[in-house]
Parts: structure tokens; C-alpha cells; sequence
């Protein structure tokens, strides 16, 4: 496989953590609740991956104990939005400084250690023996499939096309109305949030169990933040965050190849270049509306960041 196929086979596995996070995230906004916490909640699935591999004999009893424990992190953060109504956006930085912190203090015995217990490479017949491009794009573990495949069409289907997923956008554009119509709006908020929480850590011991497989400090690096800057970008769409999640692993590869190839680009300036793009992705599609080029519309749900009070309907 050429350095240029590998880079793709690198930029796939390095997106699938974003694809995890935003579209948790996705689900998260679209009942009208902002959780800026993606940072620390992939931080505690990766720490609780880690920690459980090292006690179990399988991958699948760590990643679904990493989605628990960031799950709960999510159903906290929830209760206190949704039905305490403390600050969404200063209890999203809450659970960033915690997750973070939290993550980092239990995951100091692991330090440089790798991860007892892996997933393995999953190849899809006869697909994956197409010369130079199978082994690049039908060659990774089933999560990759499962992240960049299934979830999305899944989430699509829920969303648009299901009266449940409709009435889950109302709650988040019109969450009075919803109200209104007999719709749960602090259970279908509290569910959503816990859910989105929950993919997040999928996403975080995805980064464990197959993309890094050894744990340092900091270790989601950002990637929280991005996904949330994908979801925007992504208009809230499942489709195109899948496209903003490669770009972004896309870039990273690219630092790898500059690094590979010897191009003489700084150190710190290929670690930017992931991060940058992403940045790019908000501002471009704004700057282009603002001089007059058509471009997808970005609205956010209505109802986004905005607490509920139902006596005041």
C-alpha cells in the first residue's frame, strides 16, 4: 500500500472519534440543549476503556463500559440543565474541566502503557481485495463501519423520517408547542443529552481500543471541540458531518505524510493543521453568504441553549 493509501486508511480511523462525538452531539442540539463537554466526556470513555481492558478479556466489555461511564458523566450534565436549569453552557465547561481532569488522574498508572485488549481488523469479502484500495478502505475494525455506515443512516432515519424523530426536532425548535402536543420535553431532553454523552465515550474508547492503543494525558486533544465545530458545519445534517469528520482526519494524515516525507514543515504547524481546517469549515460558508454566494443553510434548532420552563408557556 503507497504512503497516499495508507494516509486514507490513517485519516478514516483518525475521523471516527469526531463521527462518534458529533453525532452525539447532533442528537444533543437537536433537542435544543448545548453540550460543550464533548472534551472531557471522550476523555472518560478513553480512561474507562483503558482501565477496563486491563481487567477484562475483551474490547467490547471496555468500549461499552467506556459509552457507561460517559453516559452517566452525560445523564449528570442532563439532570442539571434540564431540570435544575443551571447554565448550559457554564455546566458544559464543568464537565470538561472534570472529564479532563478526572481522566487524566485515573489514567496515571496506564501512562505509555499499551491497551491490554484490542479490536482487530474486520475485512470485508472480496472488496477488500481490490489492489491498493481494499486494504485502505474495507480493512478496519467493525466500529470504523459501524461509526461511518450504520450510525449515520440510522440517526437520518430517526430523524427524518419517524414521527418520533419529529416529534425530537420539535422539541428542540418549539419545545412550548411540543409541550403543547403532549410530548415529553425534559425526558426526551434528558434522554438525548445521556444518549449523545454515551456516543462521545464510544468515541473516546475508540481512540484507545484501535486508533492511539496507548493512553497519555490530554488524550482526546482537541478532537471534542472539533466535533462540535463539525456539527455546525454539518447543519446538523448526519450526512455532511461524516464528510467535515474525514476532512478532519484528512489533515491529520497530512501530517503524517509531511513528517514521512521530510516536506521541512514545523512541527507545530502540521499539529495546527487539523485544527485550522476545522476552524475553516465555519467561516468560509459564512463569509461566501455574506458576499452574496448561495450556501447551505446553518440554522440552529430554535430552541438550542435556551432552558424550558413550563409555567411560563
Amino acid at each position: 500500500m503507497n504512503i497516499f493509501l495508507a494516509a486514507l486508511r490513517t485519516a478514516i480511523d483518525a475521523g471516527t472519534v469526531v463521527v462518534c462525538a458529533g453525532m452525539g452531539e447532533l442528537l444533543t442540539e437537536r433537542v435544543g440543549v448545548l453540550n460543550l463537554g464533548q472534551e472531557g466526556l471522550i476523555g472518560i470513555g478513553a480512561v474507562t476503556a483503558v482501565i477496563v481492558s486491563a481487567n477484562s478479556s475483551s474490547p467490547w466489555v471496555a468500549l461499552f463500559a467506556g459509552m457507561l461511564a460517559a453516559g452517566v458523566l452525560g445523564l449528570l450534565f442532563a439532570t442539571s440543565v434540564v431540570i435544575v436549569r443551571t447554565n448550559q453552557v457554564l455546566t458544559g465547561l464543568a464537565v470538561v474541566l472534570i472529564g479532563v481532569g478526572l481522566s487524566n488522574q485515573l489514567g496515571n498508572d496506564y501512562q505509555g502503557s499499551p491497551v491490554a485488549h484490542t479490536f482487530a481488523p474486520l475485512k470485508v469479502p472480496i472488496l477488500a481485495d481490490i489492489p491498493q484500495v481494499g486494504p485502505a478502505l474495507f480493512d478496519h475494525t467493525l466500529i470504523v463501519y459501524l461509526a461511518y455506515v450504520v450510525l449515520p443512516v440510522v440517526v437520518a432515519i430517526v430523524l427524518f423520517r419517524t414521527r418520533h424523530g419529529m416529534n425530537l426536532r420539535a422539541v428542540g425548535e418549539n419545545p412550548a408547542a411540543a409541550d403543547a402536543a403532549g410530548i415529553n420535553v425534559a425526558g426526551m431532553r434528558v434522554l438525548y443529552t445521556t444518549i449523545g454523552a454515551a456516543l462521545s465515550g464510544a468515541g473516546g474508547a475508540f481512540l484507545m481500543l484501535v486508533f492511539t492503543t496507548n493512553w497519555s494525558v490530554n488524550v482526546a486533544r482537541g478532537r471534542g471541540w472539533v466535533a462540535l465545530a463539525v456539527v455546525i458545519f454539518a447543519a446538523w445534517r448526519p450526512s455532511l458531518l461524516v464528510f467535515g469528520a474525514l476532512l478532519f482526519g484528512a489533515m491529520i494524515s497530512l501530517g503524517f505524510i509531511a513528517q514521512e516525507q521530510n516536506w521541512g514543515i514545523p512541527s507545530f504547524a502540521l499539529t495546527m493543521l487539523p485544527y485550522l481546517v476545522t476552524l475553516a469549515l465555519i467561516i468560509i460558508p459564512s463569509a461566501l453568504a455574506r458576499f452574496g454566494f448561495k450556501v447551505r443553510s446553518s440554522v440552529a434548532p430554535a430552541g438550542l441553549a435556551v432552558p424550558y420552563f413550563r409555567e411560563e408557556r
